[in-house]
């Protein structure tokens, strides 16, 4: 569906908090090799963000609770009790990058250093010693970063020798304006093309008009850029992976819990079917394509999705979901190790839902 509507290059996040929950002990790391050669069958191009920070929309993001727990903010710093677990991790990861970069005949093409850490810090010895860190790991395809186009988000995100690379839904002239007075030369990318939005629980779903979206993007196309279409597919944030982001112009304002979807009202839906949006992008990309673009292929039977009936007023909750709270389930989420879970308890007027720190979790 992607190479039909003009993209040659799939780009995705990688999780840490998913692949080690606890301290040592790894999931399927190699899911992730799995699905470059995924991308690799298909004929495409792939960009790797192994964070370990990668998104505020995914649960914590991606960083492990049993190390944000007690370091706090010493997370994504020179702090030594956070760059040890770090390193652990690369080591174990890139091995599945590493060895499926284009240089070995892989659809591997750039991995990004940290995501968008000028919204974040400024340590500058600790980018540089991430993108030192890739390196020693075997990693010999441009790094990268990408951060907002304002002038102090890039000040604190670039690292010298790294391309930088900017995020932004409209204005690119004016936005790869700012990057060039921090990267005079070099390859212009914006490296999240915002075409839609993500929701928060309680308001309305974020839908950006296709034409609007698409005349955006021609603007980053003519400056000469390449782009991400950031989602080109946002999909689904299944059980408590949904992340959270803070109200305010400072995001210093309540904390909002994003939901279960990620349809990201993108051009490519939820349950991966074309949309008036991919229509207008094709169009728009179909004329900077080296040749005719494939045919648009017929989404899959029975791809419709299928909603629950949990409201985000928390009042209404599904019979399954009720019947499924044992015993066993209750032991586990009330222990301390556990990053996320629900917690409730019947009364004689019905289920109550209490959730730790006011963030409300569905699945």
């Amino acid at each position: 569906m992607l190479r039909a509507m003009g993209l040659d290059c799939v780009e995705t996040y990688v999780p840490w908090n998913l692949y080690e929950p606890e301290p040592g002990r790894y999931g399927d790391v190699a899911a992730l090799g799995r699905f470059l050669d995924a991308v690799g069958r298909a004929g495409m191009r792939a960009i790797v963000r192994p964070g370990p920070y990668v998104c505020a929309e995914w649960e914590n993001g991606g960083l492990p609770h049993w190390l944000t727990g007690p370091l706090g903010r010493r997370v994504r710093t020179r702090d030594p009790e956070f760059l040890a677990p770090v390193e652990a991790w690369f080591r174990r990861l890139l091995p599945q990058v590493v060895e499926r970069q284009v240089d070995r005949g892989g659809p591997v093409v750039l991995v990004q250093v940290e995501n968008e850490y000028g919204s974040y810090g400024s340590d500058p010895v600790y980018l540089e010693w991430l993108a030192g860190l890739l390196r020693e790991c075997g990693v010999v395809v441009p790094l990268f970063t990408s951060d907002g186009p304002e002038d102090h988000m890039l000040t604190g995100g670039s690292v010298p020798g790294v391309l930088a690379t900017a995020n932004f839904g409209s204005g690119a002239r004016e936005g790869f304006a700012t990057l060039r007075r921090h990267q005079p030369s070099g390859p212009l990318m914006c490296m999240e093309f915002w075409c839609g939005w993500f929701d928060h629980w309680g308001t309305e779903h974020a839908v950006r008009d296709a034409a609007d979206a698409a005349a955006a993007l021609r603007e980053v196309l003519e400056c000469g850029a390449s782009v991400n279409v950031y989602m080109a597919h946002g999909g689904t944030n299944f059980g408590g992976w949904a992340g959270a982001n803070r109200d305010g112009e400072l995001h210093d304002g309540p904390l909002r819990p994003t939901v279960t979807s990620y349809d990201y009202d993108a051009p490519v839906d939820e349950a991966g079917r074309p949309t008036e949006k991919f229509r207008r992008f094709r169009e728009v990309l179909a004329e900077y394509a080296r040749g005719p673009l494939p045919e648009v292929p017929e989404p899959r039977p029975g791809s419709r999705p299928r909603c629950g009936a949990a409201s985000t007023g928390g009042r209404r909750w599904t019979r399954s979901w009720r019947s499924s709270v044992t015993r066993r389930w209750w032991r586990r989420c009330r222990r301390p190790s556990r990053s996320w879970g629900w917690t409730g308890a019947w009364s004689a007027t019905g289920w109550r839902c209490r959730v730790p720190g006011g963030r409300i979790r569905w699945g």
